[in-house]
Order: structure tokens, then C-alpha cells, then sequence
């Protein structure tokens, strides 16, 4: 949907409503009233932010803060925030009654389609895990190739918000809160990259199943022209794209590992074990990364060894320093078990301390113990913390004498860390990898981390910049 088709809607008579005023909710607002200064509009808010919307002085804005399902079922067209849930039952209400939810990646697609209704030039990137660092990484490589390259949206600039200099290519990094905004926008993109699917955000999408249809709205509703995805993802191996040339990696004729070393089909490309990827699963998804950019008709080989001078992201598994004998890592973004399982997996011949638990989401975490209970991981400590720490403790108490783990339960991340370095006696790692999402305590899992940070002894402000968004 354009922004002149909510003028035509407004002529008419509709309501047009902004549903959240975080960063989203105000790019949105910015960007309808630099198309139309007079465009009447209606925020729904919470109490606190009120006064925020009346300095705005803004003549045509009416400021509600009680989004029922009457009051949203009033409006034609909500554009929604990602965080607020589509399953809400005041939202299932308003659409049923014929109110139209669209988000601001909704927006920005469909003003920024070609004449043949594709994103031309643009890669969107999605999985549970490793998106961003995969968003990033394809970035890096394509301004390494010269290539003027823009790098926006979850991973923490909104698409609304991206200057419209010219661009040669844009990598838009996607949430499941976004995948479905893409595919109602009517636009495809040029490529489509899906790493992996694990069970998240289930607060959110209601279900496991949910949660993956959601996800793949990218691939199988916005049918993108090329849709790069991991042949040894077994939900992603059984999707048939009718509409779309699939490309896989991880497969032996395309971009691949063996061990540590990178081929291109049976052509030795280059050994991935220095890179600044930490875990296989970052070095794996820069095959993904060389196969969206052949998708984009570009010379994979030729930018590959320019993967040694990328700098990672904060707060995933993020070393950041030693003291007294112990590595701190920062892997707040981890929000999954298997997550939590992958970051020791980067740290396996080490002695580690995880810590492990917060916002309780109903993720289950079975394979987490499995791993545990089958050696697949062994660490010396866990200390388990948060709304969902005991439940994490329950499942895998039976399991810490026999594997020989130091099982604790911490009060707040403070405690949590003491208990680490008790457990560690001055040698090994504290490894902050929560496998659950910050919420009820921090804002976010950046608020996380720079609290783990902080109680470590590091300057929290020198771990947390994101480099290379926008346009460079």
C-alpha cells in the first residue's frame, strides 16, 4: 500500500491510525507528514508517551491511548508498529470487521517498487538465528567490491528512516514481526535469503507453526525473484517456490564448508577458521552470504577474502576482555535455546559458565538438555536466571550431577555473574548467552548487554555501536 492510496482513503471519509510510538511508530509518522502535512491522523500510545505527541503541535493528530478493539475497528487502515502482535485479540476484532493492519516495511516496499513491482537491487534477510550478522556481513563485502550499499531495518535503522541517496544495492535485514509486512506490500524482492528456523517468539506469533508460516512469508507470499536458502534446514529443504529460482547453500555444488575450508562447488576458495565469524554457524551463513551475492550477478570469490576485515557486531558473541583469569562473552541477542547451544559450541575446549534464562515465552527446552545429557555440550557451570530460570532448572537439575555441571539459580544477572566466577575459580569464560528475551527487566537485550558489560568492569558505551548502517 502507497501512501497515496491512504490519502485516497482519508478523502474518503477512512481512518488513519499509527498503532505504537517507538522508533517505528515516529518513522512512520515523519514520513506520512512529509507526503502530506495535513493528513488527518490518529496515534494510539501509551500514557507516558502523551505529552511527547502534544508537543508536536500537530493540528491534524488525535492522541488516543486505549487501542481496543472498537477504537481500532473505527479505522480503515492501522500501520502497526512490529512489536504489537497482528494475534492480539483486539486486532483479530478490527480486521474482522474490515480494518487493514500494514507496518512500516509495508510502506517503504511499496514506494520503492520498480515498474515491474520488484525491489530491484535489494536483498532482505531473514532466520531465527544469525540474520544480522549475515545482513552486515553482505554489506561489508559489496562496499568492499565498491558498491554503494545500504544496510537498514531490524538490525537497527527502520527502512523509513534510510536517507534516499542513490544506492547501487540495499540489504534489509527482517524480523518474523516484518516477513509478512513485505509480502502485503505486493512487491518482490530481487533476493530472498532464509538462514534457519528454530522455535521464537512464540509470545508473538502464537505457535511453533505460526512462528514458521509467519517467517516464511518472505519466501512463499512476497515471492522473491531469487530465494537463497540452507539446504540442511529441513523445513526450509521441503518448500516448494514455484514463483522463485531457489538457490541453496551449504550444498555441495553451490557455496559450502568442509571443515573449515570454503568451496565454491569442488574450487577451494579460501580457510574460514581465522575470520572474525565467531561459531560455524556464522562461518556457514557466509555462504549464504557469497550466494546472495552471485544472486545479485556480482563475483562471489573475488569479494570472499574481504570477510577478514569485517568487524562483528555487539552483543553476539562478543568477547570483551579478560579479568582475573576470566573471558567475559557478551551473547545477549540470543533468545533461543539452540542459541545458547551454539555459543558453547564456540568455546567447547574451554571452561565456561553460562548463564542462561529471562522473559518466559514457552520456548521449549528439551534440546538443550538432550545436548547435555549427550555430551553435545558440557560446560562447567550453569546458572539459570529470570521469569524462566527455574523452569530451565527443573528440566536439566536431574541431569547436573550426572554430567558433572555446577547447577545454581541466581536472583538478577549481578548474582547470576558471582555465581559464574565462584564456579570458575579465576580460569575460563563467563558466557552471557541467555537463550531468552531481556523483557520485564530490560528494555532490550543492547540494555542487557551493556548491563553485563558494566558488571564486568568494561565501558559499556564502547561495545555497543552497530557498524555500517545506513548508506556507505
Amino acid at each position: 500500500m502507497r501512501i497515496s492510496a491512504l490519502e485516497r482513503i482519508a478523502a474518503d471519509g477512512g481512518r488513519i491510525a499509527l498503532w505504537g510510538w517507538g522508533r517505528e511508530g515516529r518513522a512512520a509518522y515523519r514520513t506520512l507528514r512529509a507526503a502530506n502535512a495535513t493528513l488527518p491522523l490518529t496515534v494510539f500510545c501509551a500514557p507516558d508517551e502523551v505529552a511527547d505527541l502534544h508537543s508536536l503541535g500537530d493540528s491534524a493528530l488525535t492522541v488516543e491511548t486505549e487501542a481496543t478493539a472498537d477504537a481500532l475497528a473505527a479505522c480503515a487502515v492501522v500501520v502497526k508498529s512490529p512489536g504489537i502482535s497482528p494475534y492480539r485479540p483486539e486486532a483479530l476484532a478490527a480486521r474482522e470487521a474490515g480494518t487493514r493492519f500494514i507496518g512500516g516495511t509495508t510502506l517503504w516496499c511499496a514506494e520503492r517498487a520498480d515498474a515491474e513491482g520488484t525491489l530491484a537491487h535489494t536483498v532482505c534477510v531473514t532466520g531465527t538465528k544469525g540474520k544480522s550478522t549475515t545482513s552486515a556481513l553482505l554489506a561489508h563485502l559489496l562496499r568492499a567490491g565498491d558498491h554503494v550499499t545500504a544496510l537498514a531495518g531490524n538490525i537497527g535503522l527502520p527502512l523509513l528512516e534510510l536517507p534516499e541517496a542513490g544506492v547501487d544495492f540495499r540489504v534489509i535485514e527482517l524480523s518474523s514481526y516484518q516477513t509478512g509486512d513485505v509480502a502485503a506490500s505486493g512487491v518482490r524482492p530481487a533476493v530472498a535469503v532464509v538462514l534457519n528456523l528454530f522455535p521464537e517468539h512464540l509470545d508473538w506469533h502464537g505457535s511453533d507453526a505460526r512462528y514458521v508460516e509467519d517467517k516464511l512469508k518472505l519466501v512463499t507470499e512476497a515471492k522473491p525473484r531469487i530465494a537463497v536458502l540452507n539446504t540442511h534446514d529441513a523445513r526450509l529443504a521441503a518448500l516448494s517456490l514455484p514463483d522463485s529460482e531457489v538457490r541453496w547453500f551449504g550444498h555441495a555444488e553451490g557455496w559450502h564448508l568442509r571443515g573449515d575450508a570454503l568451496y565454491r562447488g569442488e574450487r577451494f576458495v579460501m580457510d574460514t577458521a581465522t575470520l572474525p565469524l565467531p561459531g560455524r554457524h556464522n562461518r556457514g551463513n557466509l555462504c549464504a552470504v557469497l550466494t546472495a551475492i552471485e544472486a545479485l550477478g556480482l563475483d562471489a570469490a573475488a569479494l570472499a577474502p574481504h570477510a577478514a576485515s569485517f568487524r562483528p557486531l555487539p552483543h553476539r558473541l562478543q568477547p570483551l576482555g579478560t579479568r582475573d583469569g576470566v573471558l567475559y562473552v557478551n551473547d545477549s541477542i540470543s533468545t533461543t535455546p539452540h542459541a545458547s547451544l551454539a555459543a558453547l559450541d564456540c568455546f567447547r575446549d574451554r571452561r565456561v559458565a553460562l548463564l542462561v534464562g529471562g522473559h518466559d515465552r514457552g520456548v521449549d527446552w528439551q534440546a538443550f538438555s538432550d545436548a547435555l545429557r549427550d555430551g553435545v555440550a558440557r560446560p562447567q557451570a550453569i546458572v539459570t536466571m529470570g521469569q524462566n530460570g527455574p523452569r530451565i532448572h527443573a528440566l536439566i537439575e536431574p541431569l547436573a550431577t550426572q554430567c558433572g555441571i555446577a547447577l545454581s539459580a541466581a536472583c538478577d544477572l549481578r548474582d547470576a555473574m558471582t555465581q559464574a566466577r565462584e564456579a570458575l575459580d579465576g580460569e575460563g569464560v563467563v558466557l552471557l548467552s541467555p537463550g531468552a528475551p531481556s523483557f520485564g527487566v530490560y528494555r532490550d537485550y543492547v540494555e542487557r548487554g551493556r548491563h553485563f558489560a558494566s558488571l564486568a568492569g568494561f565501558n559499556p558505551d564502547l561495545i555497543s555501536a552497530i557498524p555500517g548502517l545506513g548508506i556507505a
